[in-house]
């Protein structure tokens, strides 16, 4: 009995890590209305907690942030993302900071919950995956320290 509470316990995680980034990959950079390269600033205002551009700043690589991120991803994310361009229960990372703005990849990471309620490509990712993502728990900075380890794949 307590092995399958613990089976199901880690499936439910793996089902729900799968939309960080939100599934497919083959929709718009960024939600509509956002224009502009990724990063760039829509002009519009986020629902009150969400991370905007003006809280990320991105410079060059940082090699401690990519292997602190890389080790959130080992332990948080692979079981439902690769490092590839390959869907596994949510997308593949490969070339994500290049279709999403870094502040949505963010949000998608740390406020899953209010970005599957206002934003549309998060909920057409939803619906493409089937599975919700669940909440990890992850700090600012860890989140920070995943993109910068998605900026490198």
């Amino acid at each position: 009995m307590r092995l399958q509470r613990t089976s199901l316990a880690k499936m439910t995680l793996l089902a729900g890590i799968m939309a960080i980034t939100a599934c497919g990959g083959g929709g718009s950079a960024a939600p509509p209305g956002a224009g502009g390269p990724p990063g760039a600033s829509s002009g519009k205002s986020a629902p009150a907690g969400l991370i905007t551009a003006a809280d990320i700043t991105l410079g060059d690589i940082d090699q401690g942030m990519v292997e602190k991120g890389r080790a959130t991803y080992d332990v948080k994310c692979q079981a439902c993302h690769s490092t590839g361009p390959n869907r596994v229960v949510g997308p593949g990372w490969k070339g994500v900071t290049e279709r999403r703005k870094p502040e949505w990849i963010m949000n998608m990471m740390l406020n899953i919950d209010v970005m599957l309620e206002t934003d549309p490509e998060a909920q057409k990712g939803l619906e493409e995956c089937l599975v919700r993502m669940p909440n990890q728990g992850l700090s600012k900075e860890q989140g920070r320290e995943v993109l910068e380890f998605m900026r490198t794949l």
